[in-house]
């Protein structure tokens, strides 16, 4: 969901920023690409205290989940009106949103329509698997386009969960693995083979 706003409140923002800090530190990216990203958004947030709201510009931090259900071996994509690509679920973070875990799984759930969705949490916690920046017009058409530093998830949906579309997609649908739409570039891809090697 990407409701407009001008960012949150002292607390609110400053835990946000905290918690976004601590998970991209611990995390153990996988790759030289991923840990320069890493450091890239790590950067960002030292210099941006308010780096993780749509308002900070050029760039700002957001957080996404690949629904999967490993059951049947399939993943949930939403064709995104803007991009006109399959994608995962994702978006802004929000006030009320106390982690950027929780910021997934709401922007998941939202747009889903699953609500008993699950972040993995291979280490105890839910933990971020990939980082993804992209460019996206995300204010409007006569804004210029601003940098999404996505923070990506994977979100368990229970075994023959029944999504339901919002109004924030074109359409909504389950796909095999192997079986993944034309219109999907290679991030979503190669976030879907992650969930799936993670999901077994």
């Amino acid at each position: 969901m990407t409701t407009a706003h001008t960012g949150a409140g002292p607390d609110t923002s400053a835990a946000l920023h905290a918690d976004a800090v601590r998970a991209l530190a611990a995390w153990a990216a996988e790759g030289p690409d991923q840990r320069q990203l890493r450091q890239d958004y790590l950067d960002h947030l030292a210099a941006h205290p308010d780096g993780l709201w749509r308002d900070c510009l050029p760039a700002h931090i957001t957080a996404s989940a690949v629904v999967v259900d490993p059951a049947a071996r399939r993943v949930l994509l939403t064709l995104h009106p803007k991009v006109g690509r399959w994608l995962q679920m994702g978006g802004h973070c929000e006030p009320g949103d106390p982690d950027l875990a929780s910021a997934a799984l709401r922007e998941a759930t939202e747009e889903s329509g699953i609500p008993d969705l699950e972040l993995l949490a291979p280490d105890g916690g839910p933990a971020p698997v990939k980082l993804d920046r992209h460019q996206v017009r995300c204010s409007g058409k006569d804004r210029p386009e601003n940098t999404h530093l996505d923070v990506q998830y994977v979100a368990l949906a229970p075994a023959g969960a029944t999504a339901l579309i919002s109004e924030e997609s074109l359409d909504l649908r389950w796909f095999g693995y192997d079986e993944l739409p034309e219109l999907t570039d290679s991030s979503v891809r190669e976030l879907v083979a992650i969930a799936r090697r993670l999901t077994g």
